[in-house]
């Protein structure tokens, strides 16, 4: 599908000043402006990540009556089980927690719910059994909660101590918990709503090293744990690709530079087989690519629990068996999910009216429920629109399902409108989960499709390629790319720069690379030096670039490649166009934003 270029607002005379307050490159100039820091202060402003910024816990709705239980029950010496969700996010505010309630010397346990046999969030018989084991301990969730009423009533029925933090949506209704904590609570203003759970949690853990101190500043043993726990609230935060700009941005930033140094046993065993561990400089991508993905693994093949021991153990002989067990059930994710995506592209080039649908919901009985949320993010990625999928379990009737967003859709507005079709669902804006039956599955994606269809327009504007700047390569000296970094971490809402050229000619055939060759290297000159560009996932498109006669126009990002000491400006493709292709909508895009 053809996607149009829109490029951002220029100004000469702007961007040449900017470079000049800053003491910076064009290059950066330019994207500083691109992105609506105009002036010196503001892009300062931006570029700066102190951890002097954060809020203050206490802003938070309900931290301070949490935090308040949890140190009376510390003092008690009542047993606190911290009931985690079972993804990156999950696993790593459970950490937080139980790391600090342990260091301020706590009874604490933790409770992971299986994936693939209790599914997510509260539910009633873990609640029952939690109770039973000891009826006088304190229950804290963390990264999920806050849409489970029902389970919420239930510890109440029974006197269940019950403290909810999450940062997901709710329904209208709120679970009557002892306490909530959560971000976006109705009625309360936190100056940031955009937290992850694991960020919730680092609150928590910040409010309840206050109190075990003097009251507004944690002892110095605590507060050098929380320091270090800031580590694992950027893993969280990258994992569960929540905004990165305001605290969440100082989060990853300062978290980044913690991970860099000597961790844990778990983390050092998991930077190790990811890698990572020499590694000069971590990125947000080397936690999206490299570390979350083998705690993910854990989870989604029902091991969850294993993923907080490896956060939590102090042996390094337990650390490296478990970084070696989540490494493995990484590499089997892996092949399961490579299956599912086949399949999933199978069935819809079976059904190839679903096409003309803006929205997909695809079907199976043997996918893997725990591996079908990252399939639906390829799925999305690859259709270019919002993608559910569903593992059929054939002898319930029931169906357990994982949906991704694509571009601006709302992804959980789209599943409350077709809540009658639906057992339960959850989640935010660009992932959800859902459970339904098995012969209400074509009355959803009826469902879905006329919410989505509703939303085509600004889907459709929100999927354009937003480029920063059409640029010429000779600008990507290894200075300037290095200097693109200071716009870091990258992630959701904070891409990588995005550029566009155009006059490019291969210096070689197209070649197919990696295995299976399934990715595209290209050898390319504008007008001084030869470049080489990269394309993952996208060698199909070698025999469409080689045909062309004539100059391309690419959209990429540069990045410094590194090997054996020398360092090289590549370019990842993202999208191409024949020079010669009529471009109406990129060329007025740029002529208006002159």
């Amino acid at each position: 599908m053809a996607r149009s270029w829109r490029f951002a607002p220029h100004d000469a005379g702007l961007i040449g000043r900017l470079a000049r307050e800053l003491g910076c490159s064009p290059l950066l100039a330019v994207v500083l402006a691109a992105r609506g820091y105009p002036c010196g202060n503001e892009a300062r402003a931006f570029l700066k990540s102190d951890l002097r910024d954060l809020h203050e816990p206490s802003l938070l709705a309900g931290v301070n009556e949490a935090a308040g239980r949890i140190v009376d029950a510390i003092r008690a010496g009542r047993r606190i089980t911290i009931y985690g969700d079972y993804d990156v996010d999950g696993v790593t505010a459970t950490s937080i927690l139980w790391h600090c309630i342990r260091l301020a010397g706590g009874s604490v346990d933790y409770y992971i719910p299986s994936r693939l046999e209790e599914g997510y969030g509260l539910n009633c018989e873990a609640i029952r059994t939690l109770h039973e084991e000891d009826p006088q301990r304190l229950v804290v969730t963390v990264d999920c909660g806050i849409a489970s009423v029902e389970e919420a009533a239930l510890a109440a029925e029974l006197g269940l101590e019950l403290i909810v933090t999450d940062h997901h949506n709710f329904a209208a209704e709120l679970p009557p918990a002892t306490v909530l904590v959560h971000p976006r609570l109705p009625g309360e203003e936190y100056p940031f709503a955009d937290l992850c759970g694991a960020g919730v949690a680092f609150k928590l853990a910040w409010a309840i090293g206050q109190q075990l101190g003097d009251g507004a500043k944690a002892s110095p043993q605590m507060r050098e744990f929380l320091i270090s726990a800031v580590g694992l609230a950027a893993l969280g935060t990258v994992a569960d690709v929540v905004p990165l700009h305001g605290e969440n941005r100082i989060l990853v930033s300062y978290g980044l530079q913690v991970l860099q140094r000597p961790q844990g046993p778990g983390l050092e065993a998991l930077k190790k087989i990811a890698g990572l561990a020499d590694k000069a400089r971590l990125s947000a991508e080397d936690i999206a690519f490299g570390l979350s993905p083998r705690i993910n693994a854990a989870g989604r093949l029902g091991q969850a629990r294993l993923a907080v021991e490896l956060l939590t153990t102090d042996s390094p002989q337990r650390a490296n068996g478990l970084a070696d067990y989540v490494d493995q059930l990484n590499k089997s994710r892996q092949t399961v999910e490579r299956r599912i995506f086949r399949e999933a592209r199978e069935l819809v080039e079976e059904n190839s009216d679903w096409l003309d649908r803006p929205a997909l919901v695809l079907a199976h009985p043997e996918w893997h429920p725990g591996v079908i949320g990252i399939v639906a993010s390829r799925v999305a990625e690859h259709f270019e629109r919002p993608a559910v999928l569903i593992a059929m379990n054939q002898q319930e009737g029931l169906g357990q399902g994982s949906g991704r967003s694509f571009a601006d859709f709302d992804l959980h507005a789209g599943l409350t409108a077709c809540a009658d079709h639906l057992v339960s669902f959850g989640g935010h804006r660009a992932a959800a989960g859902l459970r339904v039956r098995q012969e209400r599955i074509d009355a959803l994606r009826e469902a879905l499709t006329a919410f989505a269809s509703q939303q085509t327009h600004s889907t459709a504007r929100s999927a354009e390629l937003k480029v920063d700047a059409e640029i010429s390569l000779a600008d990507l000296s290894a200075q300037a790319v290095h200097e693109l970094e200071r716009l870091g971490p990258f992630g959701a809402r904070n891409p990588r720069p995005t550029f566009a050229a155009s006059g490019v000619r291969l210096v070689e055939q197209p070649q197919k690379m990696g295995g299976g060759d399934r990715h595209l290297s290209l050898r390319i000159r504008q007008s001084g030096p030869v470049f080489r560009a990269v394309a993952f996932g996208k060698a199909d498109w070698a025999d469409d670039i080689a045909a062309v006669q004539g100059p391309l126009s690419l959209c990429f990002e540069a990045q410094i490649n590194s090997f054996r000491g020398y360092e090289r400006v590549e370019l990842r493709l993202i999208d191409w166009q024949p020079e010669t292709a009529p471009a109406p909508a990129v060329r007025r895009a740029r002529q208006t934003s002159g």
